[in-house]
């Protein structure tokens, strides 16, 4: 071989090789520096095969095959000609040794608590499954106009007091009854309507859904407050005259009290 192409063939140390591509291609050390994202001095290091300052033997052939990628040369066999170490995975090595009968132990235990957690969670919903939704009565009152909030009322009052025996409905003709007084009310239902019916020492007199076609009368003093559901269904005398609802009504429900000398006010 001539002295030429031995002055031509490129060295064969890594730091060497990466030198000699990088002064061929024209870059600098700061070119390099700054595509491989890697401090200059580390650049510098590697040229000069200088493991230890170009920093853990974990990075050290990441940094060569980068470089070597980087200018388009293969330096493989120059690593391992090299001695850049090779890092090698730990070895684990278990130090805790359990007891084959602690093992099966622990491995029933395990399962038992697996089995009594499904059964916490699944019986239960298998018992709902069986027995059906409970069917809770539904309330005709419901349909009507009549407030929630005295809806509410009248399911909590019911719940406290004790059952009272159920109050017949009046259905009577006002021909068939003697004369009322000035004062006295009636109530005729064109349709069916719920009502409220409070006597003047807070008593609940009636209090449901009236059925269409229905009457009802009251005398005087009888009467404290009246609240009519379906109020457009309703007609209300007094004294046998027609009493306009329009003032006590809202929403299709009228609110009126009745005072002692019979007259009407919006509640």
């Amino acid at each position: 071989m001539s002295t030429q192409e031995r002055s031509s063939s490129p060295p064969a140390g890594c730091g060497a090789r990466l030198r000699h591509a990088r002064e061929a291609q024209g870059l600098r050390l700061e070119d390099v520096a700054s595509r491989l994202k890697m401090p200059l001095r580390v650049v510098q290091a590697l040229e000069n095969d200088d493991w230890e300052r170009a920093g853990a033997a974990v990075f050290v052939r990441g940094q060569l095959r980068s470089y070597a990628k980087l200018l388009g040369i293969r330096i493989d066999d120059a690593i391992e000609m090299a001695g850049v170490q090779r890092v090698e995975p730990s070895e684990i090595v278990s130090h805790v040794h359990t007891p084959p009968l602690q093992r099966l132990f622990e491995q029933v235990a395990r399962r038992a608590v697996y089995v009594v957690m499904t059964a916490v969670i699944v019986v239960p919903v298998w018992m709902m499954a069986t027995r059906g939704p409970l069917s809770l009565p539904q309330d005709n009152a419901a349909r009507l106009d009549a407030p929630a909030g005295r809806q509410a009322s009248k399911t909590t009052q019911e719940n406290q007091r004790p059952a009272a025996p159920e109050r017949a409905p009046v259905v009577a003709s006002l021909a068939s009854l003697p004369a009322q007084s000035a004062s006295a009310l009636s109530l005729r239902m064109n349709g069916d309507s719920w009502v409220e019916i409070v006597a003047p020492d807070g008593r609940t007199i009636e209090q449901g859904l009236v059925a269409s076609g229905s009457q009802r009368h009251y005398g005087n003093g009888e009467v404290a407050r009246m609240v009519i559901g379906n109020a457009t269904a309703v007609e209300v005398l007094q004294a046998g005259q027609p009493v306009d609802l329009e003032p006590f009504r809202r929403a299709n429900v009228a609110r009126f009290t009745v005072s002692s000398d019979g007259s009407l006010a919006p509640e």
